[in-house]
Formats: C-alpha cells, structure tokens, sequence
C-alpha cells in the first residue's frame, strides 16, 4: 500500500493502532495519519466518552476504490486532521466481520439505494448508523458538482451532530427499527414449501427478462458472473425447462472467451466493468474462482463440451498455483492493482495483465501478428491504451480471414499463451491478501473434491483432503467452535453462520468422493453447533451471528445470495443432505422453514435468492441416497463412484463406506449392514431409508439411479 508520508530514511511517518492487526486491509491503512481503530469497546467508549460520531469505514484488500479512497483522503494530512478532531475513527475489513459490514450496508442501501466499497457510514457512539456512502473523491474539483467532496461530508455531519442531534438520533432509530424488521422476519405458521420445479420455472422466466442475448448474463454493465443464479439454471434444466441451458451455456461461453477470464494464467476476475465480459475490474478472489469452477465443472459433466472441462481445470490450477497456502488452505484474494514495472513509483489497475502488441512481438517474434489477431491485441488497445487478452473472434473465422490452417492457429495460441505467461511471472505481482477464510475455503474443498471423480484427478483429493485438515486445525479453538480467518499464525474473529454451512457443504462433498468416515462425523457435528448458535425459532430461521456473538445494534441476518451465497441458504441445503443420510426429521423441518420464509422473495426476486432456490429444489425432488461400501482405492470401487459422481447429479446423498469401518456405521443407520458383499464393491441405492437390491457392477448401479 502507498504511503506518501517517509522520513529522510525513507520509513513511514505514521503508524496508528492497525499496526497490530492480522488483516492485510487494516494493515494497508496503518501508516495513514487517521488515528485509525479497530471495531472495538474501546473504540466505541472513547465515543461515548467525548460525545464524537463515529465513522466506520468498511473495505477489502483487493478492492480498487478503497485503494484510491485510501491514497486521496486517508492519506492525506490535512483530511485526516479533520477525521481526528471530529470523529472516532475506525476501519474494518469486510472479509473479516461479515457481520459489520452486513449490518452497515443495508443502512447504506436503504438511505441511497444503492452500495459498494469502500463504504463509509457515520453513527451514533452506540454504533447507530445515520448517514453513509461509498466513495467520495478528495475535493470539489474531482467531486465535478455531483457530489460532496470528503471533506465537505466530514464537515456536515459533524456540524449536524452539534446543531441537530435529535434528527440524527431519529433517524437512526428508524433505520435500526427497518433492519431489524427485515431481519427478524421469518415464516407464518400457515405457510407451505413451495414446488421447487415450479420455482425454478418461474425464476427462469424472469431471468430470461434480464438476460442479455448477445454476451450472455444479467443486465447491463457492470456485469457480475453471479455463479448462484447459474448453478440454479442448471438445476432448471434438470428439471425439463428448456430456456436454461440456453442462457447457461452462451454465458459460460462468453465469460470463457472474455477478459473476465484470465487467458494466460486461469482463473476469473471480479467483475466486467463493461456488458460484453471485455475488460475486468481485476481483483481475484477464492470465491468466484472456487464457485465458478464447480459451474464449469457442472457444465461438462451435462454437456461434455470440452471447453467446460479446459476453464475448470484452468480455474482450479490458477488456485493451487497462486492462492495456496503451503499447509493445504488458500488465500483470499489477489489485488486489481500491481506496479507496472519494477521500481514503478504507483501501482496501476490491471498493469500485470494487459499488454501492447511491442509486449508480445518482443516475446513471440513472427508469431505475434497471428496470436495478436486471434486475442484482440491492438495498437488502439482496448484497455487505457493496453490490451486485456480475449476472445472475440471464432478460430474459424480467424482462420478464413488469415489463411492459417487451424492446425497452425492452435499451435501459435498454445506456444504464445505459455510464453506470454512466463513473461508475465517477471512483473511485479499484484498483492496476495494472505488471511484464510473458513467460509471461502469451503467453497473451493467443495470444487475440488467434486472435480475429482468426473474429471479422473486423484490430485484434487489431495488437495481437498489438505484443505479440510488446515480447516479442522487451524482454525477451529480448543472447545470446537469455528473461526473466522486465519494468517499467519493469528486467529481472527469466532465463525459465523456461512463459515459453518459452507465448511459441512465441503466435507460432505469430500467424504463421498474419499470414503474417509472423519469428514462425515465432522459434518454432523458441525451442523449440531451450527443449529445451537445461530438457529432461532422465534423467526424459524437463522441469524448470520452466533447467539453469544458481541452484540450489534441489530443481529445481522442476511437472506439473499449475493456474490457468495447466503450463511441461510447453505445451511438449509446441507440439513437436508444430513437429513437425508441420517433420517433427522428435525433438520429437514428447519430446512423447510429457511425456504418458506423467503418463498415469497424466491418468487420475486430469483436473481437474489440462487443459492435458495437449489436448496429448494433440494427440498422437493425424489432425493436417493446412495452407499457404496468397499475399498476407496480398489477399480471396482472406482467404478461404482464414476457412475455415481461423475455425472451431475444434485438430487442423491452420497455415504460411503470401508471394510472394518464399525465407526462410520454408528454415524447413520444408513450405513448399517450395508457391507461389501463377498469383499467386492457394492452400491445400495436407498429412497426414505427403504433400498433396491444391492448392485456390485456399473451398468446395474447406471439402470437403478436412471
């Protein structure tokens, strides 16, 4: 992070209280000169102590404007006076307390309409929020008429916090009052489980009035991947609708060819500042990469285009390679701005991904005209003079208008993206923010113990094995409870709702491709503490914070599945796969009560609610378990699990089973009795607990799930 405060030595002038912190972000912002706070007591004391107003700012380590929010104001003397004499200041990262910014940004959102980071929010010295906004520029010059400068905006509030206060008071009571109600809103008792086909068919019809037919996705620009709403339209064409496969495929093919897509090194950027997947804002983050790649990996096994295949093998290698932490975990995200060459005094959005045609000629001699045709490399450039690699022409049609045989087409596209990569290597790297989050690493042990089988990778079981043990190690107390994050040895806040379901989402999908009975007691037990700490019957769902969690002025609840999907709807989904291996009932009621509470939001608003609608989907279809019992290395074993796994197949539960494995049958009645018959595998394909005929070869276990 920039600091333009140094001694004659060259070190920073400033150093405040986030010199002591774990989190990349919070360390980033240390040696500004705002006497800066963690979320903290005594923050809030010191408030309430010299009647000051609070501002909490809330941004990420690879987020681009907090950056610039950062370099204009933050570090600047004259601004950062002005936040130290009337203010209490404190920065939060909001990879770490989910909870703060969830609260701040539905404040946000429900005085402007509309949110984003770094955001910017003033309370009252109890934590009342009053105002807030997201990026505000420096002065009036740069604010060019449309909006207040920072430093007007410190100025005001703090003079209506003297001059109005009873304003600023009612205010804040009504925006707590409205967070709350859409908090504790939860289920009537007369309510029923809405038809998961009949939901899916509706939120196809109303995403096919959004959806943009010449690039593929939603809306307009910016344009997010929303990798939720994509796994529901593949849970749509399951289901006989015949738009979804449609809309999944043509954007998939489009976000493959863009430069969201990293074309060098894997992988997917954020989001695309434009509508046709051209020009990513480029951070990386684990979640969209680990999502995206089980989308992918989705794709292929409906479709067997080769194509899904390529972007999830690519995807799940830009992970291990750049965002793995050497005991097994992975990193949260790498920055959208790098230094555009070594010693580069500023670091620039996108230097380490874009090129000029003299870049690639130096690298790829006579071969740069044709790779630059084919990957969209201009002296114009297509990205502030530069050129973000894509995809824009068919290779046929490249073909046709060079005269290069296909053969040579492919041969210049291979060679020139393995030199141009290894070039890039030499850059100066974008900022890996290395904190280690429970929740997003749920999400990738998911994809890679799900790739394992369809795609015949031994190697992503290893890699999902260390994942789950780093989890289960580093960070989980002494008492068993979760944590949040982790980085180097320093423990972050207690775990929150998503940091529980996600993890069980992981280790359910690794035990059915390993075997291994640990990863199957582990997902009940966490789903007992999950149920203890955050379920409430008082709204018949659950809060995103534990019950003894540090209290807020509302207990955050967030039901919609944004870019990550919602802490409810994953744990909604899981219950009713532990429901189904274990026959708990009392986990299938909550599940049911998460989906009927928003049942009316599923309908309205299906964009928003992805990770919902599988999980009602879920809820409603002939669910089978499946037990295979014999050993996890043995062919025959293998060839039962490529049956089972390597199609796509969300409606069965998957429990497996080891010669002498007497434990894993006192995990559910489901693996009673259930044994490799005359030592050979064998599969017992179950509905409600009542079974078929065990089958110990392929094409009898195909007949029985088909």
């Amino acid at each position: 992070m920039h600091t333009r405060h140094r001694d004659a030595q060259g070190q920073p002038k400033y150093t405040n209280r986030l010199i002591h912190a774990a989190s990349p972000y919070l360390l980033q912002h240390a040696h500004n000169p705002v006497d800066w706070y963690e979320w903290s007591e005594e923050a809030l004391e010191r408030a309430r102590r010299e009647d000051k107003p609070i501002l909490v700012s809330i941004g990420y380590a690879a987020c681009h404007w907090c950056h610039v929010m950062a370099h204009e104001s933050f570090d600047d003397e004259a601004t950062a006076a002005i936040q130290n004499e009337l203010f209490v200041n404190i920065k939060v990262d909001r990879e770490e307390r989910p909870d703060l910014d969830s609260l701040y940004m539905a404040a946000v959102q429900a005085m402007t309409g509309q949110g984003g980071w770094p955001l910017n929010v003033f309370c009252l010295p109890d934590g009342t929020p009053f105002y807030g906004g997201t990026y505000f520029p420096p002065d009036e010059k740069a604010a060019c008429y449309r909006a207040s400068s920072w430093k007007q905006v410190l100025e005001r509030v703090a003079q209506v916090y003297r001059t109005r206060r009873d304003e600023l008071v009612a205010q804040g009571a009504d925006l707590v009052n409205h967070i709350s109600r859409l908090a504790s809103a939860g289920a009537s008792e007369s309510a029923a489980l809405p038809d998961g086909g009949a939901l899916l068919q509706g939120a196809v019809a109303a995403l096919s009035r959004q959806f943009d037919r010449q690039a593929g996705g939603f809306g307009g620009a910016p344009k997010f991947p929303q990798a939720n709403v994509l796994e529901a339209l593949l849970r749509a064409h399951l289901r006989g609708v015949p738009e979804a496969l449609p809309m999944l495929e043509l954007t998939l093919q489009k976000m493959a060819r863009g430069g969201i897509y990293d074309q060098l090194g894997g992988g997917f950027h954020r989001y695309s500042v434009d509508a046709r997947w051209l020009v990513p804002h480029f951070e990386k983050m684990l979640y969209d990469n680990a999502l995206l790649a089980r989308i992918y990996l989705a794709a292929f096994q409906v479709t067997g285009a080769p194509l899904y295949r390529q972007i999830a093998v690519e995807t799940l290698g830009y992970m291990v390679r750049d965002l793995r932490h050497p005991e097994g975990g992975f990193f949260s995200s790498e920055d959208a701005d790098s230094l555009p060459y070594p010693g580069a005094p500023h670091a620039e959005e996108g230097a380490f991904y874009v090129w000029t045609p003299d870049e690639v000629r130096e690298q790829l001699g006579e071969d740069a005209a044709l790779f630059c045709h084919l990957y969209d490399i201009s002296r114009l450039g297509n990205f502030e003079g530069k050129n973000v690699l894509n995809l824009p022409r068919e290779p046929g049609d490249v073909a046709r208008v060079t005269g290069a045989p296909g053969e040579r087409l492919e041969q210049v596209a291979r060679e020139g993206r393995e030199r141009l990569f290894t070039a890039r290597a030499r850059r100066p790297r974008p900022f890996r923010d290395e904190k280690i989050i429970t929740s997003w690493n749920g999400m990738a042990l998911r994809a890679f113990a799900e790739a394992a089988v369809p795609l015949g990778a031994d190697g992503y079981l290893e890699v999902a094995r260390g994942c789950a043990q780093f989890l289960l190690t580093r960070l989980r107390r002494d008492d068993g409870r979760l944590l949040r994050s982790w980085k180097d040895g320093r423990s972050g806040p207690p775990a929150f709702l998503e940091d529980y379901a996600l993890l069980v989402d992981g280790l359910l999908a690794l035990h059915a491709a390993d075997g291994d009975p640990r990863w199957l007691a582990e997902s009940f037990a966490l789903a007992e503490v999950m149920v203890d700490l955050f379920w409430d019957d008082a709204i018949a769902g659950f809060y995103d914070t534990a019950r003894d969690h540090q209290a807020l002025v509302v207990r955050p609840r967030d039901v919609g599945d944004n870019a990550t999907p919602a802490g409810a709807s994953v744990a909604a989904e899981v219950l009713l796969r532990l429901a189904a291996l274990a026959g708990r009932d009392d986990y299938r009621q909550r599940a049911e009560a998460v989906i009927v509470g928003q049942a009316g939001m599923l309908t309205r608003f299906p964009a928003g609610f992805g990770r919902l609608l599988c999980a009602a989907d879920l809820a409603t279809a002939p669910v089978r378990e499946v037990v295979i019992a014999g050993e996890p290395r043995a062919a025959d074993t293998r060839a039962l699990l490529e049956v089972t796994l390597g199609p796509y197949r969300p409606h069965i539960v998957v429990a497996r089973i080891r010669p002498g494995d007497g434990d894993a049958a006192a995990l559910t009645p489901l693996l009673a009795q259930r044994d490799a018959i005359n030592g050979a595998a064998t599969a017992y394909v179950c509905a409600g607990f009542v079974c078929q005929l065990p089958v110990q070869t392929s094409e009898a276990l195909a007949e029985q799930l088909r």
